[in-house]
């Protein structure tokens, strides 16, 4: 997404993402989730990281390459836990 042509729509997914990562941290904050509490605390450290990098973004002091690889990372790590079911 490359312009200002473009900007309206990577603020709306940013936005998505933020939505998406700030549901997670909800859930995971829950004191009734049954993840294990270190991967519930990697898993919020994301959902910190993904908020105040995408602030950055937005003031395009940094690039969105970093949130890309921290949700495919998140994805792969999906994919695998589903193909050992």
């Amino acid at each position: 997404m490359k312009g200002r042509k473009n900007y309206p729509q990577l603020v709306e997914a940013l936005n998505e993402n933020q939505r998406l990562w700030t549901t997670l941290a909800v859930d995971i904050a829950d004191p009734n989730n049954e993840l294990p509490a270190d991967l519930r605390a990697r898993l919020f450290y994301l959902a910190e990281f993904v908020q105040h990098h995408t602030s950055l973004v937005l003031r395009k002091k940094a690039r969105i390459t970093p949130l890309l690889e921290v949700n495919a990372a998140v994805l792969r790590g999906l994919s695998q836990s589903g193909a050992a079911s």
